[in-house]
């Protein structure tokens, strides 16, 4: 397992790190805001396109040499850059950057599924999104580290390094794990089951969950500024956010595995918690910014483990590469439907109208979990 945790910490850490390092770069690579979203944009871009598709691979090919061939494809990217040293390879590096995370993300998420107990989802689900989430912890502050020791070419000889070294670690130790055998399904069996709500309100739950958290990274230092608290308050907000999604995702594992927590219950907890964090985000000062951070962080963290375990509950074991890519597109566009619904709405009014816009989503979706649930317990058998 300790190579598919390094493997979530990789892809987390490229994200990031590289992300929150860009727009203080180069001038000559770097020469526009435009520019800079372009830069952004094409990573996630990559995987918004291609994670389904090698999703569906590593059920065909099995979900390993998809893993290996992905942090292979990450390492070499990275060099690329390195060795180039130019703003047009720069865009060719951060593409096949995102294009090899597309790859290994979704096999690491199948392959925690299939080397685990049933019994055992919780946890290890949990422990992948622990790492995974001290790689976005730690991405901007070590990148930010390593471009002030050596620019940006030194934070892409680590990634390349960081990608070799942990395709090297899983080729070692993470054993062969067959593809299975597969029914033949056509385009309409895979809407049929992409449309299921075991597939959708667990989805949902996630691209809800990845909103939020991308919501608190980005708008609540602007909270914290416009309320006069400097950049050391606004760092500490995020840093609470995202030490109190890692911590949770352990806990809220081993709940879900013991029966103290039950996916539904959970994820609608998580909702909630989630949306009360975006509430408390309108109240003023450092106290309204830190409670926010903290209960956005929490509800995510409860979120993420759940989900996934769910995920690998309702699918069947040939078709995990498949459920998890289209899973992880969810999250990215969460990740980017989430600032954009905050910001459109703050433009046209304020900012704390865009939290409650957010807020009021994510409480209508655990209203309608809770609905559906007493509507299906209380229909006779055979009719839910």
């Amino acid at each position: 397992m300790w190579p598919l945790y390094a493997a979530g910490f990789t892809t987390a850490f490229g994200a990031h790190g590289i992300a929150a390092n860009l727009g203080g770069f180069s001038e000559d690579a770097v020469t526009s805001l435009l520019v800079l979203g372009g830069l952004l944009a094409l990573y996630d871009g990559a995987e918004v396109i291609l994670k389904p598709v090698f999703g569906t691979l590593a059920d065909r090919i099995g979900a390993r040499p998809v893993l290996l061939g992905g942090l292979v494809a990450f390492a070499a990217a990275s060099a690329v850059y390195v060795v180039a040293d130019s703003p047009g390879w720069l865009w060719a590096a951060r593409l096949g950057q995102g294009a090899a995370a597309s790859a290994f993300s979704p096999s690491a998420s199948a392959l925690v599924a299939r080397l685990n107990p049933a019994a055992k989802h919780g946890r290890a689900f949990g422990s992948y999104g622990f790492y995974k989430s001290i790689g976005y912890t730690l991405g901007p502050l070590l990148g930010g580290l390593l471009v002030w020791a050596g620019g940006l070419r030194l934070l892409f000889a680590v990634l390349a390094v960081l990608g070799a070294a942990v395709a090297a670690w899983a080729a070692l130790a993470v054993p062969v794990v067959p593809p299975l055998p597969r029914a033949r399904q056509t385009v309409l069996d895979l809407a049929r089951r992409l449309a299921d709500p075991s597939f959708l309100a667990p989805t949902a739950a996630l691209a809800a969950a990845t909103a939020a958290l991308s919501v608190g990274v980005g708008f609540l230092p602007v909270s914290g500024r416009a309320a006069g608290l400097g950049t050391v308050a606004t760092g500490a907000a995020v840093s609470v956010l995202a030490a109190c999604a890692a911590l949770v995702q352990p806990h809220a594992g081993r709940a879900l595995d013991d029966g103290s927590l039950t996916p539904r219950g959970g994820l609608t907890a998580g909702l909630l918690l989630t949306a009360a964090g975006l509430g408390c985000a309108l109240l003023p000062g450092l106290t309204g910014v830190l409670t926010a951070a903290a209960l956005i962080g929490t509800g995510t963290g409860l979120i993420t483990p759940l989900g996934f375990a769910a995920l690998a509950a309702a699918t069947p074991a040939e078709r995990l590469g498949q459920t998890m890519g289209a899973a992880e597109l969810g999250r990215e566009l969460g990740d980017a439907g989430g600032p954009l619904l905050v910001g459109g709405v703050a433009a046209g009014s304020a900012l704390s109208y865009g939290y409650a816009a957010l807020a009021a989503l994510l409480a209508a979706g655990a209203a309608l979990a809770l609905t559906h649930h007493r509507t299906a317990a209380a229909a006779p058998k055979g009719e839910t």
